[in-house]
């Protein structure tokens, strides 16, 4: 099983990162009201920046790695990052019917 960190775009301008498995699916919880509280208040989100880890643990590391950036890092991770994972996903954020 694949284990990715990733980090949404929120309307507000504020990233939010966390991990999952399935991180199309975890969009489109997101952006139906169904994600964590700050994604609710502050969607609809878009998906910037997906890293795929080894395992759980990994993922849950290396989501706090990326929480304690500060924005510009962010910023410049997301920049950086190759968009290649991205295309792996058929990103449509709207929630499923």
């Amino acid at each position: 099983m694949a284990y990715y960190c990733y980090m949404v775009l929120c309307s507000n301008g504020g990233y939010y990162t966390g991990w999952t498995t399935d991180p199309i699916r975890r969009l489109k919880q997101h952006n139906a009201g169904l994600g964590a509280r700050y994604t609710r208040m502050n969607s609809p989100c878009q998906l910037v920046y997906i890293e795929e880890v080894a395992d759980r643990s990994t993922a849950l590391k290396r989501e706090l790695q990326i929480k304690m950036l500060k924005h510009p890092k962010k910023v410049t991770l997301c920049a950086n990052a190759t968009l290649n994972i991205l295309s792996q996903f058929s990103v449509d954020p709207s929630p499923e019917e």
